[in-house]
């Protein structure tokens, strides 16, 4: 396997390859602040397939789809004139430049771990700036999970994650029909009004505009305390190595599956949504795992006693969330895009939310998941996301990205993971007619020495952790623990359903 170590973007020159004008496009002020040094972010998307996967099928499929869309065809350039203005500039794209297929011994001992640490490895390699900035690894090795697997790295300046994974999902079929775009559940959104009238509606919605501005200036001087002087407690999964280059190190990428039934049993049981529930097993699960590592280090010290709780008295833990401020593209205009090979609004549009997490033993294991609600409705009334966006905007555009960089750099190595989401297809679908098993994206690049993602595919969730090796040297038990505690909350909805039940 050849990879060229090309890791800065070339200069753009006036002249064009084969006499022909290329359309050229500025970088988003987001997207040029992936391009930052110490903030270089790659998307992995591991695609989990229950066949063999035919290399040249697979080729053929981008060719009639990905490569007709126009931040796949382009690669990036510093424009001579402007310095280092960067610009996405449309150029030729040879598929065989994209698609590797590794050579591997078919007599592994064990499989699991061979595609485990092959795309660690792919974590360490820097990204070819002189093609588009995207690769497709096959790996023909028959794990625990999938006959077959096919690995996405796509440099996150090409998009934000919801959008690439849509536009992913935009390049697949139902098995059922392969004719038909898969279909995802779509966002309801609710009435902020509460559908008054008249002066009890007056009264609610100015209180609610009020509460929306405090909330706001509340989340904005928390961000500003934590630039300045504000980090989470240090912690177990928390990377604090003074002069450690914590987003350059290896990242090891593992993934469980769990019940998306038993997550929808407890959201029907306490009347919340699927984000409040996964919330909730996650402060359970991080919990849990935290209890042990601060067991055994006070098992050094002091006899401790294994059903008490090791955990600090008061704990400050949290969470970056990127929320994307453009609507996300359907799944149906995105293929219409690929098929007509037209242009839309696309790129970076995203901004930061910090989550608090509520780490502690709870005697009720539903508290974790009503905690979870309270912070979410919180996060929802509250424009963090738009200004802390909007401050980016600002920064780059007086101070340059290398400075919002540092900034960014600052504010995320303060606090100790990174949280997202991502509702995905609701039936079986399948990838150049390639059936899919599970689809399991994450994130590295970032300060962070853990970053936790949640994607749904039919009835099951994908939990998928990326973590730095050097900090978390036991990822598989910290997935272990959420699924753990999966199961103990969904037991408590259980058993609170059945007492409601019994009354009525």
């Amino acid at each position: 396997m050849h990879i060229n170590p090309t890791s800065s973007p070339p200069r753009c020159r006036p002249s064009m390859a084969n006499g022909e004008a290329s359309a050229v496009e500025d970088l988003s002020p987001a997207a040029r602040l992936f391009h930052a040094p110490r903030f270089n972010c790659h998307i992995i998307a591991i695609i989990g397939c229950k066949t063999s996967i035919n290399p040249s099928v697979i080729k053929q499929g981008l060719n009639l789809t990905l490569l007709n869309h126009p931040r796949f065809s382009s690669k990036l350039v510093m424009d001579d004139k402007k310095g280092a203005n960067m610009k996405w500039t449309r150029t030729s794209v040879n598929v065989e430049d994209h698609v590797i297929v590794p050579d591997y011994d078919p007599e592994m001992e064990n499989p699991d771990q061979f595609v485990e640490d092959y795309i660690s490895y792919m974590t360490t390699m820097p990204m070819d700036f002189s093609k588009p900035l995207w690769e497709l690894h096959l790996l023909n090795v028959k794990s625990s999970e999938a006959e077959a697997t096919g690995v996405f790295r796509i440099h996150h300046s090409m998009g934000d994650g919801a959008s690439l994974i849509s536009l992913l999902l935009a390049c697949t079929r139902k098995t059922s029909d392969p004719e038909a775009l898969p279909s995802v559940p779509e966002h309801k959104g609710k009435d902020s009004s509460g559908g008054g009238q008249g002066f009890s509606w007056l009264l609610s919605a100015i209180w609610w505009a009020i509460r929306l501005i405090w909330n706001t200036i509340m989340d904005l001087l928390v961000f500003v305390a934590t630039l300045l002087f504000l980090k989470d407690t240090k912690n177990p999964l928390k990377g604090e190595s003074a002069g450690v280059d914590r987003e350059h190190a290896p990242k090891l990428i593992v993934h469980r599956n769990v019940s998306l039934d038993d997550i929808k049993l407890v959201k029907k049981a306490m009347n919340m949504t699927v984000n409040d529930v996964v919330l909730g097993i996650t402060q359970a699960g991080l919990s849990r795992y935290l209890n042990r590592s601060y067991g055994k280090i006070k098992q050094e010290h002091e006899q401790q006693n294994q059903n008490s709780s090791s955990l600090p008295k008061s704990m400050r833990f949290r969470a970056t969330v990127l929320v994307g401020l453009r609507p996300t593209k359907g799944i149906q205009e995105l293929a219409d895009m690929m098929a007509k090979e037209s242009k839309g609004r696309w790129g970076n549009c995203i901004g930061y939310v910090l989550i608090p997490f509520k780490i502690g033993f709870e005697k009720d294991p539903l508290d974790y998941v009503r905690k979870a609600k309270a912070t979410i409705d919180r996060k929802k009334l509250s424009l963090e996301a738009l200004c802390t966006y909007s401050i980016a905007q600002l920064v780059i555009k007086i101070f340059g990205f290398k400075v919002a960089g540092a900034i960014a750099k600052r504010v995320l190595s303060r606090i100790t993971m990174a949280f997202s989401n991502v509702v995905g297809p609701l039936e079986d679908i399948s990838f150049y007619g390639h059936p899919i098993a599970f689809v399991a994206p994450t994130v590295y690049g970032h300060p962070q020495a853990l970053t936790i993602h949640y994607q749904s595919y039919v009835n099951k969730m994908t939990i998928v952790l990326a973590v730095d090796p050097n900090v978390i040297s036991d990822p598989h038990q910290l997935s272990a623990d959420i699924q753990e505690s999966l199961t103990i909350i969904k037991d408590a909805a259980l058993q609170k359903t059945l007492i409601i039940n019994d009354v009525v």
